[in-house]
């Protein structure tokens, strides 16, 4: 055949396989789409709001304290799940670098030896014969061989820019898994120095009411109450006393919660209980909504994912389509091992080319392809999720901001008006002119009182680390 009547056959057939065989089914039912971006202008009152984000900035610039700052960086060292997840981007980046190379060509060197006998009475027995050739007859023989599968469709091309954005995503689903442990550490953190203060509040409420029961004591030799009093006054005390041991549980579960996202066993936890009042950081700057596609390391990921699943479906597509695959070796064959190297008599080589088309595989080739399309469409949707949580996190934790804001400033009022009748109740009992129950309720709303505005003020902090988890904030490096 001439290499013109070759050439034609060869052409003729990839046609023939691209009209016949070659068409994708439809997806009529299931559409690709693409998903919807447009968020809001806004979260809210925009006026109130700057327009650079706190996500921007590093957690240590966000967290002033050096004691949660070193439990940070120790946790970000440390953490078993965050260097799970490191493993994780290892086994992408490993997976990368296996779809680059399918698309290249595969060269195998090989040698070998061996030995034949064939039956005399068969044709090649006796063709041996006749001809000289030893009975046992040896094989030996090296070379290369090698083969190409040329990428006309690009499936491979695209499977292996599919595996390059998993392991972008991969890295951003860590970035995600840094905010989450940073913000979990400082959270607790603040209920842990926040614990520090309400016990010291109410050991200072202890010893005010120990010295009250000492004065209902006093004066219940002098006549002036009865017994009852004196109960109820030292009931009061041991009520307290017995709530010393629930919060120092709390501080217990604590300091082991922080320990355990820290990566250690449990010990004592450093940390400043002064710092608990000092005033509040200025209000976070949201940014605005659209800074979310950037910040959020989720939405990145969410992003990534979808844009290879976009390519997965091409690669399933193109494998309706003819493939072309080119062999080639070359090396040295010799029945005798003497003869092997000899040139040109022992030299052998080969090159073919295989064009090839699906026929009764396609119903599984259909199923993989209709089954990408569902996957890229669950991105679609993850994506838009995603999006979705992470304005309204956002929003959620403004309102939180806000309420709790406007709590703790009649919170603190009713402290110091109660902080006063307390005051002025012990003055009245001392001078008869109020009964022990008035001076007993006052103190045990006062010491509520001080309780609840501690527990406000621990909010307010863990609003501000979820507000700037919220943003977005927390991956970028600490230092």
């Amino acid at each position: 055949m001439s290499r013109t009547r070759w050439t034609s056959s060869v052409v003729a057939l990839a046609s023939v396989c691209g009209l016949a065989l070659g068409c994708a089914p439809s997806l009529k039912g299931n559409e690709p789409r693409e998903p919807n971006k447009t968020l809001p202008a806004s979260f809210g009152d925009a006026s109130a709001r700057e327009t650079t984000s706190a996500a921007q900035k590093t957690w240590s610039q966000l967290f002033g304290s050096p004691e949660l700052v070193a439990l940070i960086e120790t946790a970000l060292a440390k953490n078993q799940e965050l260097n799970i997840r490191l493993q994780e981007v290892v086994i992408a980046q490993t997976e990368v670098s296996a779809r680059q190379g399918e698309y290249l060509p595969r060269v195998s060197a090989g040698a070998g030896a061996g030995i034949e006998k064939v039956g005399k009475h068969t044709s090649q027995g006796v063709s041996d014969e006749a001809h000289g050739v030893p009975e046992h007859l040896g094989n030996f023989q090296f070379g290369l061989t090698g083969t190409w599968e040329v990428d006309i469709w690009k499936k491979l091309r695209n499977a292996a820019k599919a595996a390059d954005l998993r392991y972008l995503a991969s890295i951003e689903g860590r970035n995600f898994m840094v905010t989450q442990i940073v913000a979990e550490i400082a959270r607790s953190y603040f209920e842990l120095i926040a614990i520090d203060n309400q016990l010291d509040i109410l050991r200072r409420n202890i010893e005010v009411q120990t010295d009250a029961l000492d004065v209902v004591k006093l004066q219940k030799e002098a006549a002036r109450v009865t017994e009852l009093a004196v109960q109820r006054f030292e009931a009061e005390v041991l009520k307290n006393k017995s709530r010393l041991y629930d919060l120092e549980q709390e501080k217990v579960q604590t300091e082991n919660r922080i320990n355990f996202l820290v990566g250690r066993y449990p010990q004592p936890v450093g940390r400043a209980p002064q710092k608990f009042k000092d005033p509040l950081p200025d209000v976070v700057g949201t940014g605005l909504p659209s800074q979310l596609l950037e910040n959020r390391p989720d939405v990145r990921q969410a992003e990534l994912e979808l844009e290879a699943s976009k390519l997965d479906v091409k690669a399933a597509k193109a494998a309706f389509y003819p493939s072309l695959s080119i062999d080639a070796g070359v090396g040295y064959r010799s029945f005798n091992a003497e003869h092997l190297v000899a040139t040109p008599e022992s030299l052998v080589y080969s090159l073919a080319g295989n064009l090839t088309a699906p026929l009764l595989n396609r119903a599984a080739i259909k199923a993989q392809y209709r089954s990408a399309n569902a996957r890229q469409i669950q991105a679609v949707f993850n994506y838009e999720k995603t999006l979705l949580q992470a304005f309204t996190d956002v929003a959620n934790q403004l309102a939180v901001i806000d309420n709790l804001q406007k709590a703790y400033e009649l919170q603190s009022r009713q402290v110091e008006a109660l902080a006063r009748s307390s005051e002025v109740s012990n003055i009245l009992f001392q001078s008869a002119r109020a009964d022990y129950m008035e001076v007993l309720l006052t103190r045990r709303d006062s010491l509520e009182a001080e309780m609840e505005l501690a527990e406000t003020k621990k909010r307010q902090l863990q609003a501000m680390v979820s507000i700037y988890q919220a943003l977005g904030g927390g991956w970028r490096s600490g230092t």
